[in-house]
């Protein structure tokens, strides 16, 4: 360290005198006296350790301000998704359509009936809330919802199997998102898992031979997040639901995803629906709220009235169950699907999913020129066809043509980290833009993208050049 550096070290204002300076009087009004204090003291400290002073007593505050500025923004950023997953889980899943955004603001700021009576003036039950419409949409007896579909799935295996078997077949044991097995929900239940078949082929027999005392159910898994294709074989769930009353035993089918309308109306493969799960004669069928649903994260269980009496009378149901906010965003997220020809208005994971390639084309040659601009002549930009996925285990097989924007760097054949680079710095603006890295470009697919204004503002702030992180 250098005299001058020392002298000015030594100089350092005392945390008395930065505190009287104006600006910091303001910053106590705005984050309190005890913040203000400790980041002056951070900031007093941070200088001394990296023999970097940054200065007076106004120096110091404003120093100590940013930072509290910074500890002030919410870990939960708002970012623009040119991944190309629709329902990206990592990224939030499905964007609630603004009728649930209004219903759950409501929630927030009022007192709300949420397990109240109002005609007796007595206690009431929460899923009042949301009953009749899952019935009539599904063609259930009667309907439950948990917080989400894991939790929905271990709910019935608790109240139906704990001590005895379920049945299902190898093919459909499957693994969702950060290692979550369905034999680990199983044991958790307190199930026993009766495996049967093999990976890619089982039949009736299997299931005919599995059945017996301690039978507590059968659960049908639907593949929603894979497929196994080529020499295989599965028991439809109409054959398997006619199996299972004959023998008395509960069919539980598990959606996963779960869909209330046919996705074909929209240009996308059919999924079953949750109304042709009930039809097909499944005692009780399991799905998701925030996947292709389109609403907040919830799990649904309906079916037969006197399952789901059983389900609801479990303890695990209170530990399990959601609140008035995502209650309220869900009524009004399945209220929009009483009239389905409007979905692509109103629902944002529909509209999203049925854009046109077309359409997004036209965004992509009017954003080219600005992005091409602001990242400079290092690197080449070009329109290019994308194919887009649904996202959160739904129809994997699906690729939704889509178009975006392929950024490669000028001349060379890899330059990976000149691109990783340029993907970092678009993660580090104030609404941070993620894309992905593939065929040595960096891709932004723009099916998602429907603030073309928002991001060509949030561009303005992007910064290519290398800057030290020492405090100045």
């Amino acid at each position: 360290m250098g005299k001058s550096t020392s002298l000015a070290l030594r100089k350092l204002p005392s945390v008395d005198e930065v505190l009287r300076n104006p600006v910091a009087t303001e910053a106590v009004v705005r984050f309190g006296r005890p913040a203000v204090v400790a980041a002056v003291r951070e900031t007093l400290a941070t200088a001394r350790t990296q023999g970097v002073p940054p200065g007076d007593a106004g120096d110091v505050v404003s120093v100590a301000v940013t930072a509290l500025e910074a500890k002030e923004k919410s870990n939960l950023k708002p970012v623009f998704n040119l991944t190309g997953t629709v329902l990206h889980t990592n990224l939030g899943r499905a964007l609630l359509a603004e009728a649930a955004i209004e219903a759950a603001t409501v929630a927030m700021r009022n007192a709300v009936a949420l397990e109240f009576d109002l005609g007796g003036g007595h206690r009431g039950d929460r899923d009042d809330l949301v009953r009749d419409l899952l019935c009539e949409l599904t063609g259930a007896e009667d309907a439950t919802v948990v917080n989400n579909n894991a939790a929905a799935v271990l709910l019935v295996l608790n109240t139906l199997a704990k001590g005895r078997e379920a049945i299902v077949s190898r093919g459909e044991l499957i693994e969702i998102g950060g290692a979550f097995r369905m034999p680990e929900i199983m044991s958790r239940a307190g199930a026993r898992l009766f495996e049967i078949g093999t990976t890619n082929r089982t039949h009736k027999k299997d299931y005919v031979g599995a059945i017996g005392p301690k039978t507590g159910l059968i659960l049908k898994v639907h593949t929603s997040n894979y497929r196994i294709e080529g020499f295989t074989k599965e028991v439809g769930p109409h054959e398997l639901a006619a199996l299972a009353h004959e023998r008395k035993v509960p069919l539980v089918h598990d959606l996963g995803s779960g869909t209330l309308v046919d996705l074909a109306r929209f240009g996308l493969t059919h999924e079953p629906t949750v109304k042709e799960a009930v039809a097909d004669g499944a005692d009780l069928v399991t799905f998701s709220g925030d996947k292709l649903l389109g609403g907040p994260q919830a799990g649904f269980i309906v079916g037969r009235k006197e399952l789901i009496a059983r389900i609801k009378s479990n303890p695990m149901k209170r530990a399990l169950r959601i609140d008035k906010i995502r209650l309220a965003a869900l009524e009004a997220t399945l209220k929009l699907y009483s009239d389905p020809d409007r979905l692509t208005e109103r629902l944002p994971t529909v509209r999203l999913l049925a854009r046109p390639k077309k359409d997004i084309e036209t965004s992509a040659r009017r954003l080219l020129p600005v992005i091409a601009e602001k990242i400079g002549s290092q690197f080449d930009v070009l329109v290019t066809a994308c194919a887009s996925q649904i996202g959160s285990g739904a129809l994997p097989m699906e690729k939704v043509p889509s178009a975006g924007l392929a950024i490669r760097v000028r001349g060379a054949k890899r330059g990976g980290r000149a691109l990783s680079a340029l993907s970092n710095a678009l993660r580090r603006l104030p609404v941070p833009v993620v894309g992905r890295i593939e065929d040595n470009a960096l891709i932004l697919d723009l099916r998602c993208l429907e603030d073309e204004n928002g991001f060509i503002a949030n561009l303005a702030a992007l910064d290519l050049s290398e800057k030290s992180d020492a405090l100045v």
